[in-house]
């Protein structure tokens, strides 16, 4: 089973979760989607398995930044947009393990994802 980490080498959570993979000798590919982007497909597939309220991290620095316009009224339509235009809004990181999507950091989660690979 090929596994992806896609989210941006500078978080805290990203690191933690490299850091694990690495200590439990599970190899994966990163994949920093501000160097390297983030296509309209691959959002759609996590959000097809996850939901976009999972993905979009309310929480950010960059979300908390936008206008009130744009926080207003917020629905799948627009939430993908901002995420495809400003990728660090969406939540880190997201592992992918095949068909699974993992957001967001646990161990224990981890542990139980990588267990069966």
């Amino acid at each position: 089973m090929t596994i992806t980490m896609y989210g941006i080498t500078n978080c805290d959570t990203v690191k933690k979760a490299r850091s694990w993979l690495a200590s439990h000798d599970v190899a994966y590919r990163f994949h920093d989607y501000r160097a390297d982007g983030l296509d309209a497909d691959r959002l759609n597939g996590w959000s097809g398995k996850v939901g976009w309220e999972i993905l979009l991290n309310k929480a950010s620095t960059t979300f908390r930044e936008l206008s009130e316009e744009d926080r207003l009224g917020l629905d799948e339509k627009k939430a993908k947009a901002l995420m495809l235009a400003k990728p660090t809004m969406i939540k880190r990181p997201v592992l992918e393990l095949g068909d699974r999507v993992l957001v967001g950091f646990k161990p224990d989660v981890y542990q139980e994802a990588v267990r069966g690979k």
